[in-house]
C-alpha cells in the first residue's frame, strides 16, 4: 500500500502522474465532481492548521467524498492517553484515507506501520510536509511551464522550515536544479539536508547572506518567515531581520518572469506592496494546494491495492539497544515506538523516524 510520509516516497513517475492529474482537474473540474463519491477522508490534526486542513477538506468535498476527523486532539480520545497507532487503527475502520498533522516528528511514519488505509503526512513537527511540496511543484510548473533547469532561492528560516526541507528533497528528482540558500547564520539549512540530499543526489547549491546579490538569477524565490523566537539575542535578530524582507525595491532586481512562493502564513517577510506584482504567486499557490490534494487522494485510492505502487524499498533498520534518539520531539521519545536507525552512504546513523543524527 502506498502512503505519503516523505516526498521521496513518490517516484518521479508517480510525482508526474499526480501533477498531470492536478492539471487535468483544473482544466475539467466538473468531470471529477463525483469521482470519489461515498469515499471518506479522515483529517487527524493534532496541531492547529488553517490552509492545510481546509485544503484537504475542500479537496475531498470537490471529489464528491465525505470528511470526518478532528481539528483539535483535545476533543478526541488522545486526551485520554490514546496512542497514535491506536487512534489510526480505530480510524482505519471508518475512513478510506487519512490525512494527519502532528507536532511530533515521525508520528505519521509510526502510524503507517499499522494503518489499513493510506496515510498522508500533513506535516510532522519541523521534519516534513510532502503535500505542501506537491503544491509547490504544481505551482512552479504552472507559473514557469517547467521544473527542470530552474534556479530556486530559499529565503528565511531554512533550519526549521519543513516545507523547505521537503521541497529540496523533491527537486532532487528533476534535472539541472540550482539551489540558492539565503538565511542568517542562526537559521541556515541543516547539514544533513546538504549532505544527504544535495551532495548525495547532486543538487548544486550555494549559500549567500542577502537577497540582493542573487535576485537577478532566480526563477523562483521561496520565502519563509525569519522567526524571532529562534534567536537568543534580540540585538542579533534586529540586525538581520530587514535583510530577509521582500519589498518592491528588491522585486525590481528580479527577472521579468519569476515566481514568488510562500507556504503561508506570512507575518512581515513579504510586504503587501508586493501582492499586486504578477510574479507574486503565493495566493495562486494556495488554490493549487486544493487541486494537487484532489489528485493525490485520487491516486492513493487508485493505487491502494496495486502492488506496482507500494512504498519504496528500504534497508533493514539498525537495531542497537545501546543507542537512543536524543530528539525530544521524536515519536520514539513520546510513545512506545522502538529506537531504530538507518545508516546513510557515509556510514552516519540517523533515527528511523525523525532523521536526527545519532551519536555513537
Amino acid at each position: 500500500m502506498k502512503h505519503l510520509i516523505d516526498p521521496m516516497d513518490l517516484s518521479k513517475e508517480e510525482l508526474d502522474q499526480i501533477i498531470t492529474l492536478a492539471e487535468d482537474i483544473i482544466a475539467r473540474r466538473e468531470e471529477y465532481q463525483e469521482s470519489q463519491a461515498h469515499r471518506k477522508l479522515a483529517t487527524l490534526f493534532y496541531e492547529p492548521s488553517t490552509r492545510t486542513r481546509l485544503s484537504f477538506t475542500s479537496a475531498m468535498m470537490e471529489l464528491g467524498g465525505n470528511v470526518l476527523g478532528f481539528s483539535d486532539a483535545k476533543s478526541s480520545s488522545v486526551s485520554k492517553g490514546e496512542t497514535v497507532q491506536d487512534t489510526v487503527r480505530v480510524v482505519s475502520c471508518f475512513a478510506d484515507v487519512i490525512a494527519m498533522r502532528h507536532h511530533i516528528e515521525g508520528a505519521q511514519l509510526y502510524a503507517s506501520e499499522v494503518s489499513r488505509v493510506p496515510i498522508i503526512n500533513a506535516g510532522d513537527g519541523s521534519h516534513s510536509h510532502p503535500t505542501q511540496t506537491l503544491t509547490d511543484l504544481l505551482t512552479i510548473k504552472r507559473e514557469l511551464g517547467h521544473i527542470d533547469g530552474i534556479t530556486i532561492g530559499f529565503c528565511g528560516d531554512l533550519k526549521f522550515g519543513r516545507t523547505v526541507h521537503s521541497l529540496i528533497k523533491a527537486l532532487s528528482r528533476y534535472k539541472d536544479i540550482q539551489v540558492v540558500l539565503i538565511a542568517p547564520d542562526e537559521l541556515k539549512l541543516p547539514d544533513y539536508i546538504k549532505q544527504d540530499v544535495c551532495d548525495r543526489l547532486g543538487i548544486r547549491y550555494k549559500e549567500v547572506a542577502t537577497m540582493e546579490e542573487v535576485m537577478p538569477e532566480l526563477d523562483v524565490l521561496y520565502m519563509t518567515r525569519v522567526q524571532q523566537e529562534r534567536f537568543l539575542d534580540q540585538d542579533e535578530f534586529d540586525r538581520v531581520k530587514d535583510s530577509f524582507v521582500l519589498d518592491a525595491a528588491r522585486m525590481s532586481l528580479a527577472k521579468e518572469k519569476m515566481a514568488v512562493l510562500h507556504p503561508l502564513p506570512r507575518v512581515n517577510e513579504i510586504l503587501t506592496e508586493v501582492d499586486a506584482d504578477p510574479r507574486a504567486a503565493y495566493f495562486r499557490q494556495v488554490e493549487n494546494g486544493k487541486f494537487v490534494r484532489m489528485a493525490l487522494i485520487t491516486k492513493l485510492l487508485e493505487w491502494k491495492d496495486d502492488p506496482a505502487h507500494g512504498m519504496p524499498a528500504t534497508e533493514q533498520p539498525v537495531l542497537d539497544p545501546t543507542l537512543r534518539c536524543t530528539n525530544a520531539k521524536c515519536i520514539c521519545n513520546n510513545e512506545h515506538a522502538p529506537h531504530k536507525f538507518r545508516r546513510n552512504d557515509a556510514g552516519v546513523l540517523r533515527c528511523w523516524y525523525c532523521d536526527s543524527k545519532i551519536k555513537q
